[in-house]
Order: structure tokens, then sequence, then C-alpha cells
């Protein structure tokens, strides 16, 4: 059992990378309901963020799976492209390492960010869901997530902070002065763009509007900021009176096109429109932005508003870089044992299976046993297993991570004719009859 991971971030690849390679909710549930369709896959989970698309797993072998990891990637989002030079991925211990730095949010676009550790969640929900996380991942989230709440705990890390939202609002007063003067459309009901409402208001905005394909959703967000809501085929109309738009939907296509844009500006007279895409996929159509009077910036564009808040959080960064490698050094103590575990629970199951085989032919013997003396023999044939089985399990333990891990392990194999199972089967076999032990 090896741990790797594999995937793209907004340090690899340009948003119109990113855009093609994000992974939709849907889109991972169906995925991860045909994971034992890729021989090699025993466990995965899929992060899809706006700046990332990363695919933990547990595979059989680093080199023989890594392609099948690939090829699940493309599977999840139908491209079929040459991405190499935009993928990176890490295996056992450098995996565990970056995805507590993700989770803490030292690989963020926005150093000290928040929503990163709830998108770490809440992949790892998807994927008990799905059921397609066992021992290795199920331990593994459990400290990411663990030490990203460490890092925000014993850490100044995310105090003065932005967020994408925020640099969003930044960027339209760098252009446009103070936005007291000026109107904002939204488009979107979403956590982003609740947060870009917030920062406009705080920002003195004279007037908000929301649309949303939901209109209910758009009513609900433009009321808590005192706005309007605007049905979605009205909204660029409404757009005549707006200086600033800003785009997060998760739409997989453009929402904002050029020809509507070109009647928009028609009907404006001249006067300029500043455009903030922060969706991924992209909600605006990138030939917008060169149309007469129009200022489109994408998430990218974000980059050096954040940069000018960085540098008072890197001394904050280093203190959480040092929890980080803490926490990795305990999980590998952890993980060192559970290598062990399919041997160990296939021969907990082969003794289980004795003992309820012996109780039923005594059982069959003595038909007048009272429950009170069913239960005593139940719990006495536990112990007696439980006691028998002890040494060995504490041999195997105590020779994980030394010269004689392999020896016990075939030891252990052959004295209870375990190897039916280990070397003798096929990969597939092997595959999913450990798989069955872990859960």
């Amino acid at each position: 059992m090896e741990l790797l991971m594999l995937g793209l971030n907004h340090k690899t690849a340009p948003v119109d990378v990113r855009e093609r390679f994000a992974i939709p909710k849907q889109a991972i549930r169906d995925g991860l309901a045909n994971l034992n369709e890729y021989e090699g896959l025993s466990e995965a989970v899929i992060l899809s963020t706006c700046n990332r698309s990363e695919m933990y797993a547990v595979v059989d072998d680093l080199r023989e799976d890594l392609p099948t990891l690939r090829q699940f990637l493309f599977d999840l989002t139908g491209n079929e492209e040459d991405i190499d030079e935009y993928l990176y991925h890490y295996e056992n211990e450098e995996c565990i390492r970056h995805l507590f730095k993700v989770a803490s949010s030292l690989d963020s676009l926005v150093l000290g960010e928040g929503q990163i550790l709830s998108q770490v969640k809440a992949a790892y929900a998807l994927g008990r869901e799905a059921g397609t996380t066992s021992t290795i991942l199920n331990t593994l989230f459990h400290r990411a997530i663990a030490c990203g709440k460490r890092v925000r705990t014993e850490t100044r890390i995310q105090y003065n902070s932005v967020s994408i939202s925020y640099a969003a609002v930044e960027l339209a007063r760098d252009v446009l002065g103070e936005l007291t003067a000026s109107n904002a459309l939204i488009f979107g009901a979403g956590k982003m763009a609740e947060l870009t409402a917030q920062h406009l208001v705080s920002h003195g905005i004279k007037k908000i509007y929301v649309t949303n394909r939901h209109l209910e959703r758009a009513e609900q967000l433009a009321e808590r900021f005192g706005g309007e809501a605007i049905p979605f085929d009205e909204a660029m109309k409404k757009a005549v009176d707006v200086d600033v738009i800003v785009t997060s939907t998760g739409a997989p296509h453009y929402v904002i096109k050029p020809w509507e844009t070109r009647q928009l500006m028609t009907k404006r007279k001249g006067r300029q429109l500043f455009l903030i895409d922060i969706a991924v996929p992209r909600d605006v159509d990138p030939e917008v932005g060169e149309i007469k009077n129009v200022s489109l910036y994408n998430i990218d564009a974000l980059e050096e508003v954040v940069d000018e808040h960085i540098q008072e959080r890197r001394e904050e960064a280093e203190q959480a870089k040092d929890i980080v490698e803490e926490e990795v050094l305990s999980i590998e103590d952890k993980f060192q044992y559970l290598s062990f575990r399919p041997l160990m629970a296939l021969l907990s199951e082969r003794c289980e299976r004795i003992r309820q085989r012996e109780i039923k032919r005594a059982s069959s013997k003595l038909p007048d046993l009272t429950k009170e003396e069913q239960r005593q023999i139940e719990h006495m044939t536990r112990m007696i297993v439980r006691k028998i089985l002890r040494m060995p399990m504490m041999k195997l333990n105590a020779s994980a991570g030394t010269p004689q891990e392999e020896f016990y392990i075939d030891a252990m194999r052959s004295l209870f004719k375990l190897d039916t199972i280990g070397e003798t089967a096929t990969r597939e076999e092997r595959h999913h009859h450990y798989r069955y032990a872990e859960q």
C-alpha cells in the first residue's frame, strides 16, 4: 500500500488550464462510485477548488498506478490533452506533507485564507460518502484537518489575511478609486459571492445587485446586504447602471459573452465597465476584455493584490511549517504499522471463523444451555482467541519498519495459511480482499 497524489494548481497551471480540469461535485461523486474500475486504486479522495484539482489515492504500486491515476483525472474531466507540464505528483511522505500544507493554507494563492480547510473537509466527506476511504485515507485526512486547525489556533497566519473576494474588491478600488459612488453587480449567490458582497459593503459601495439562476438565492443574499435581486436573464440589462461586475458562479460555461457585452457598452455610451471573474471555470469569455472601455481581470490577476499583504504573514507561516513537520513525523509513526493491517485483519478473520464454527458444533451437542451460559461461552472463547493472537500481533507491530518486517509477514502468512490471498493470488484478488479486510 502506497500513498500517491496527482494534481495541478495556481502555481503550475494558468486559469485557462485549471478551468478545463476543474471537477464538479457530481462528477466527483460519479467518478468515486466507479473507482473499482481502476485497477490498483484502493482508496481515493478528490479535492477540486478554483485554484487546484488534486487526487489523493492509496495504490498498490507507485510506478504502475501513476498512469492509472492520471487516466482517472482525464476521465473525470473529459479531457485527454497533454498537460504533463502542469501536473505534479507526490508519493508517501511528500504526499502527506503536501496535503498538510494545503489544509494549513500554506499552499494557497492567499496565504492564511480559511476557506481551504472547509474545502478539504468537504472533499473528504465526499470520499467517505462514496465509500472510497478506509484505514489509510481516513487516518490521513483526519490528521490533515487537525493540522489545519492547529495552525490556525497556534499561529496568527489568518490575521491580516485576504480572501479572493477581498482581493477582487481591492483591485476594483485600485482601478476606480473609492467605491462610494459606484454600483456593483454580483453573478452568483454562493460563499464567494457572499464574501464579495460583504467586502463591497464595507468599502461603502452605493448599491449592490445580485443575480443567480435560482432567483430565491439571489433574493436572500441581496436582502442581507440591502441590495436588489435581479432575474438572471435580465442581469446584463441592469448592468447599464453599474460600474463593477464580479462573477463567481459554478456554471460550466461562459455566462457573460462578447455580443451581449457589446450591446451593453453601446447603451453605456462609452462609460468604463470593470469586470472581475473569480470563477473557475471562468464566467466571462476572454474576448470580452478586448471590447473598448471594458477592463476584464480573472483570478490569476489577483496575485499582485495578494502579494501586497503577504509579508505580514510570512513569519507566522514559518511557525506553521514547523507544526506541519511535527504532524508529518507523528503520522508517519502511525502509518508504519498500517502495512500490517490487512494481514492482521485476515488472521483475526480466520480465527473468528474457527471460533464460531466450534461454538456451533458444541451448541448442537448442548441444547439445554441457558442464555447466560451461552453468553459465558461466547465471552470465554473470544478471550481465548484474543489472548492467543496477542503475542503474534505484538511481534508484528514491533517489527514494523525494521529489517525483520518482511520475515514476520512471510512467517505469518505461512504459519496461518494466509498466503492463499497473498503472493499466490492475482493482483486484483489481493486488491479486493485487502480492501475488504481494511474496512
